[in-house]
């Protein structure tokens, strides 16, 4: 029994470490996220396998919310339980709230967001060759046979051009159904998110529990990426409530995707603006709140999902969709990212230290962003 506890112990410590330092460098967005835990858990940890990893990430594709802040809970419940989920997503939640929240502050005092150019000028590169890395290692296990890499190509191909993101991964889910002639069975769950009954009345007083309600209702019900935050933001604070002007509201989305972490913490950021300190609280608490419900909901029966022919096939579908989406997103950051022969050799040495030497990503995205610095100070 004893030592039973220092193992777990020794987990949770290790669980607050990792998640902890990647609070504070898992710059790039989500699929950065995940491609930073893939090397911590998969590669250097060996928490668990290529496969499990796969499926949880399709795991999150299924629920509402951030994908990355629920693969960490997910990584965190696998590792060390239901302490292990909590302390893994608020290690991974707060270091991005807490720099969000100095930022909001910043900007409520003098009017102004603090510029990051130079440093997102270094980083950008080197996410693209951790995403690429990520991306390849997981194809491998992913697309296994034509089938499955054909529903990769054809997701990546139509999201590039604007396919919306959930029908392209429901879309691969059941071409694998259907392909292998797989009827779901009478065991098919649907999630209904509990947010979607939530409607807001127009209101020109801000109140806690009115903002509460509408980070609650986003964090429940929102598929896809910032852009699509920004468009719920948009409905509720901008047009519906009248609480957020439309710079504001570019402002905290902008300062969601300096910030590493989830970008989901423009939250913060819009609670700080309307609410002080305690509209940034309630506003964070809201928007991440179901991802815990959702992750502590449905991990114990991925595996479950796994083993069932429809289910298995549907997983298997949507883990193809997804790395197509990522692959979709590695493109889209390529072009804003690689624009100069500096930011492609960033790229093209990060990428050699990541497959040759397998060098940590924290430190590449540190040493990206030291580099984007330096090239500001030297060239103006």
């Amino acid at each position: 029994m004893e030592v039973e506890r220092e193992h777990d112990g020794q987990a949770l410590q290790e669980i607050v470490k990792l998640f902890l330092r990647l609070g504070f460098t898992a710059f790039g967005g989500p699929a950065a996220h995940i491609a930073m835990m893939h090397d911590e858990v998969v590669v250097r940890r060996q928490w668990m396998d290529e496969q499990h990893f796969l499926d949880l990430i399709g795991a999150t594709n299924l629920i509402p919310g951030p994908n990355s802040t629920e693969m960490a809970i997910h990584v965190g419940f696998e590792r060390g339980g239901w302490r292990g989920l909590l302390l893994a997503g608020l290690c991974f939640i707060l270091p991005a709230a807490f720099i969000v929240g100095v930022l909001a502050w910043a900007y409520v005092r003098f009017g102004t967001t603090p510029a990051g150019e130079a440093l997102l000028y270094g980083i950008k590169p080197v996410i693209i060759a951790i995403v690429a890395q990520a991306l390849w290692k997981l194809g491998r296990t992913a697309l296994r046979g034509w089938l499955l890499a054909l529903v990769g190509a054809a997701v990546f191909a139509l999201y590039l051009l604007g396919v919306n993101e959930l029908l392209l991964l429901a879309a691969g889910g059941l071409a694998l159904l259907a392909a292998r002639g797989i009827r779901p069975g009478a065991g098919l769950l649907v999630l209904i998110p509990p947010g979607a009954a939530l409607w807001l009345q127009a209101a020109s007083d801000v109140s806690l529990n009115r903002l509460f309600l509408v980070f609650l209702k986003v964090g429940a019900v929102l598929y896809g990426s910032g852009y699509v935050l920004l468009a719920f933001l948009h409905g509720d604070l901008v047009q519906r409530l009248g609480w957020l002007t439309e710079q504001q509201l570019l402002d905290a989305v902008a300062i969601g995707q300096f910030t590493p972490g989830p970008v989901f913490t423009t939250a913060t950021f819009v609670g700080y603006v309307l609410a002080g300190v305690p509209g940034a609280i309630v506003a964070t608490l809201g928007i991440f709140l179901p991802s815990f419900i959702f992750v502590a909901s449905i991990n114990r029966i991925v595996p479950a999902l796994r083993r069932s022919p429809w289910a298995g096939a549907v997983l298997d579908g949507v883990n193809a969709a997804a790395l197509g989406l990522m692959a979709g997103v590695t493109v889209q950051l390529g072009q804003a990212a690689l624009v100069d022969p500096l930011t492609v050799l960033l790229a093209a040495v990060a990428a050699l230290l990541l497959f040759r030497y397998r060098v940590n990503s924290a430190w590449l995205v540190l040493g990206g962003g030291a580099a984007g610095l330096l090239a500001q100070l030297l060239l103006g």
